[in-house]
């Protein structure tokens, strides 16, 4: 607080005048000492005898000269005390003039420091509103990657009931990136938590710091408002002791100071935290939508190329089928080729046998006898030869046989494969949230 301080060219006069004992006055009174005075043991204390004439006198000159100094004492005192209060008026004007412009520029600094904490209270209302408004388009941000999540988690648990060989890990799985997503969202959410709590302390210290100031504002502004002739002034004899709490004026202002200067940091770092929100749910929306095409993307070669497998391989069980077919009509030809060859093995066989009965000489090794003999040996290799290209069909019958069953188990793990991928997951992703749902407007 600051003090005035005041020039006085005299003493001033004391408000009250304090009482104390005047001194007694002692007066010489002339005796009579001559001849005619009275005394005696009977007149001790007491007189009785007439004064003098020069004792009249002396005693009228006595009072002449009392009264004379008393009145000119009375004269400079009478002016000297209208000296004094002609002053003490001047004096007292000018302090409470002065005291009245200080106390008027003490509003003044009051008002702008009340103009400056009112702002700032108002600036960081708006911007806790506004981090309010990024924080609930985190929450929905966050609630709208749910989605995505559950998307992904229920197509890689679909795709977990493919069969081998077709049970791959391929480019379609992405759910740890939707993850990592939602993890940054809730640090996030707790940053902007945190700031708008500093915010919301920062604004309680400014709005009690302004209505301090409305306050004294307003006792000040009635204080300047008092003169002489308010009827609402009395005597306060110890209102002039200070408090040993009270501030100086350049403690009160590094007061405010700070407090404005905590503010401004607040309100640059807050500032900060949105444009990082912004960003981050700008990035993680179109990042996840990214994502989202390269895996439908993902999902559609992947079709393609199961697709592609099943024409493929129904082209090759089709032929394998039709080769089965021949190989069967190959086998039943040799069959009957084998069959066929048992009549001319019995006929020769049989004459050979017929032959061995001839008597005597007729016993001959002749041409005939030679003839059939080597009938029955080509008719034997024939028969082996049949024998084993038989062998050999039926064991190409039966690896066509386990070639068909392979590829119509092949074909119907890729039909499970291409209805997992399409009719399951690619419906589901269906219900993809929008990039303005992912950036939490909606």
């Amino acid at each position: 607080m600051a003090q005035t301080d005041v020039l006085l060219t005299k003493e001033p006069a004391p408000q009250t005048v304090p009482p104390c004992e005047l001194s007694p006055k002692v007066y010489d009174v002339a005796c009579n000492t001559g001849a005619y005075t009275s005394s005696g043991l009977a007149t001790t204390g007491f007189r009785t005898a007439k004064y003098l004439m020069d004792e009249w006198y002396q005693n009228l000159y006595a009072h002449y000269h009392q009264a004379f100094a008393d009145r000119d004492h009375s004269e400079r005192q009478r002016h000297e005390s209208q000296h004094l209060a002609s002053e003490t008026e001047a004096l007292a004007q000018r302090t409470q003039q002065d005291s009245t412009r200080r106390v008027g520029e003490r509003l003044q600094d009051m008002h702008s420091w009340k103009s400056e904490l009112q702002r700032e209270v108002e600036e960081l209302i708006a911007d806790t509103d506004l981090l309010l408004a990024q924080k609930l388009r985190l929450e929905r941000a966050l609630d709208a990657s749910a989605v995505p999540y559950s998307i992904a988690m229920d197509n890689l648990q679909c795709r977990e009931r493919r069969q081998h060989p077709d049970l791959v890990r391929d480019h379609v799985e992405e759910a740890e990136l939707i993850r990592n997503i939602q993890q940054l969202l809730k640090r996030t959410i707790m940053q902007a938590v945190n700031q708008i709590r500093l915010n919301r302390e920062h604004k309680e210290t400014c709005e009690m710091d302004w209505s301090d100031k409305v306050e004294s504002y307003n006792i000040d502004d009635t204080c300047a408002r008092y003169n002489n002739q308010s009827t609402q002034v009395q005597f306060h004899p110890h209102s002039t002791k200070l408090e040993e709490s009270a501030s100086t004026p350049e403690t009160w202002a590094r007061f405010t100071q700070d407090n404005l200067l905590r503010a401004e940091r607040e309100l640059l770092a807050s500032a900060n935290l949105r444009t990082l929100i912004d960003a981050i749910l700008r990035d993680t929306s179109e990042d996840l939508r990214l994502q989202c095409d390269a895996v439908n993307l993902a999902f559609s070669r992947r079709c393609e190329e199961l697709e592609d497998a099943l024409h493929k391989l129904r082209c090759h069980l089709h032929k394998i089928l039709r080769e089965i077919t021949d190989q069967e009509h190959q086998v039943a030809v040799l069959k009957q080729a084998i069959k066929d060859k048992e009549a001319p093995l019995r006929v020769a066989q049989t004459r050979l046998y017929q032959r061995s009965f001839r008597p005597n000489v007729e016993l001959c090794r002749d041409t005939a006898q030679f003839r059939l003999v080597s009938e029955v040996e080509e008719l034997h290799m024939s028969l082996d030869a049949l024998r084993e290209k038989l062998q050999e069909a039926e064991q190409a019958l039966r690896n066509l046989e386990d070639t068909r069953l392979s590829l119509e188990k092949d074909i119907a793990i890729k039909t499970n494969s291409l209805f997992i991928d399409r009719q399951k997951c690619m419906a589901h992703r269906a219900r993809y949230p929008s990039v303005l749902q992912l950036a939490g407007y909606q």
